[in-house]
C-alpha cells in the first residue's frame, strides 16, 4: 500500500473515530481524547488537520461525503418540476439531519464561545444556502414561486423553517416521530413557497 493510500485512509479513520467520540461525548473535546479514539498519536491528528479548527472543518465535510447528500441534492434539483424538485429536495435534507443532530446540536451550542465551532457551522451553512438558493431561484424562475416571495427572502426562509434547530424543536423537544415531522414541514413549506398552477396537483 502506498503512503498517499494509507496517509488517505489514516484522515478517514481519524475523522470517522472523532464523529463517534463527538456524537457520544460532545464537540468541545480534545485533540488528546481524538487521537486515543483513533489509536493515534496526538502529533499525528495535527499532521493530518493542522488544528482542531481545520479537523473540526473536515469532520463536517466527511459528514456530506458519507452520507452522500450532495449527490442526493443533485438528483433531488433534476426533477421535472419544481413541485418536485423541492419535496424529493427537503426529502434528502430531512433523511440527513437526524444523522448529524448529535454533532450538529453540539457545534450550535458551542459557537457563541467556540470559534473552531463557529467556522466548522458556519461553512456548511454556506453550502447548504448555496444550494437553496439555487432550487429558489429555479422554482422562480418557471414562475412557481408566490409572488409575495422574492428569490433572497424566500431562500431565507427555506433555510430557517428546514434547518437543524427546526428539527430537533420538533423532533427532539416535542418528540414528534421523524417521519412525521419530514411529512408536515415538506407539506407546509410547499404550500407556503408554490403558487398552484394548472395541473399542480
Amino acid at each position: 500500500m502506498s503512503t498517499n493510500v494509507r496517509s488517505r485512509r489514516t484522515h478517514r479513520e481519524i475523522l470517522d473515530a472523532a464523529w463517534d467520540l463527538i456524537a457520544e461525548r460532545g464537540a468541545d473535546v480534545s485533540m488528546v481524547e481524538i487521537a486515543r479514539a483513533a489509536g493515534i498519536s496526538r502529533q499525528a491528528v495535527y499532521i493530518h488537520f493542522g488544528s482542531r479548527a481545520g479537523l473540526l472543518m473536515a469532520l463536517v465535510r466527511r459528514a456530506d461525503e458519507r452520507l452522500r447528500i450532495h449527490e442526493s441534492f443533485g438528483e433531488a434539483m433534476r426533477a421535472a418540476t419544481p413541485e418536485e424538485r423541492l419535496d424529493r429536495w427537503l426529502a434528502a435534507w430531512f433523511e440527513f439531519v437526524p444523522a448529524i443532530l448529535p454533532v450538529a446540536r453540539d457545534l450550535i451550542r458551542l459557537r457563541p464561545t467556540d470559534p473552531d465551532a463557529a467556522s466548522a457551522w458556519e461553512d456548511r451553512m454556506t453550502d447548504l444556502r448555496g444550494w437553496l438558493r439555487e432550487l429558489v431561484a429555479g422554482i422562480a424562475k418557471e414562475d412557481a414561486l408566490r409572488p409575495d416571495w422574492t428569490v433572497e427572502q424566500a431562500t431565507d426562509y427555506l433555510w430557517a423553517a428546514s434547518s437543524v434547530q427546526m428539527w430537533a424543536l420538533l423532533a427532539g423537544e416535542r418528540n414528534w416521530p421523524a417521519a412525521g415531522t419530514a411529512h408536515i414541514l415538506r407539506r407546509t413549506l410547499s404550500a407556503t413557497l408554490l403558487q398552484r398552477r394548472p395541473g399542480s396537483g
